[in-house]
């Protein structure tokens, strides 16, 4: 049985592929309390591997997104391989990238969250990105392009720290769009679902 705080359809918000559509499980649980963490840790239900295949076939979007929480801390080699089998869907997954992952994953997302108050001490274990996600808070840049899990072909996506406050989520979007312009090695993230009023 596997933690789920909920499954569910929409378009990708972030990222290479923002606006596609796609199934989300989203995993309860995760090994950081990062402040602007959008997910309820507490809530969630066991589900078997067969509830969740079934519950993703109901839609015909090609894209299946294992997100959390930390979705590493649920899933193993045998669970993607049935997903990806039974739903004939490819897979991606969005982590902080502290934990290794399961092999036969289409797409990774990193979101690294070195240094942010709540991760604790950790360092990027992940030897393979896709794509880096980096929640804008400030912090210094430099240090994401040496991650090991960086490489060649590897985006390079900054996103402002979404808050409730309009000012401050303002003065947040604002910063991500300057340091952007200023350093075109970053490409930015906006989180087109918020800006949409979708999940």
């Amino acid at each position: 049985m596997r933690k789920i705080n909920e499954i569910f359809y929409s378009l990708q918000g972030e990222g290479a592929h923002v606006g596609h559509p796609c199934v989300f499980v989203r995993f309860s649980g995760c090994n950081m309390k990062c402040a602007f963490c959008d997910t309820d840790h507490s809530d969630g239900i066991p589900m078997s591997d067969d509830d969740i295949i079934r519950a993703v076939k109901l839609y015909q979007t090609d894209w299946v997104v294992l997100t959390g929480g930390e979705p590493s801390l649920w899933i193993d080699d045998a669970f993607v391989d049935l997903l990806k089998r039974a739903t004939g869907k490819k897979i991606a997954i969005e982590t902080n990238g502290s934990l290794p992952f399961p092999e036969g994953i289409d797409w990774v997302t990193v979101s690294p969250k070195c240094g942010m108050d709540g991760a604790g001490d950790y360092e990027v274990r992940a030897a393979h990105a896709d794509e880096i996600k980096v929640v804008d808070l400030g912090q210094p840049l430099e240090p994401y392009f040496s991650l090991p899990c960086r490489g060649p072909e590897t985006l390079m996506y900054l996103q402002p720290c979404h808050v409730a406050d309009p000012g401050e989520a303002l003065r947040n979007r604002l910063r991500t769009v300057n340091r952007v312009l200023s350093d075109p090695r970053w490409t930015l993230s906006v989180q087109l679902h918020r800006f949409l009023g979708i999940p």
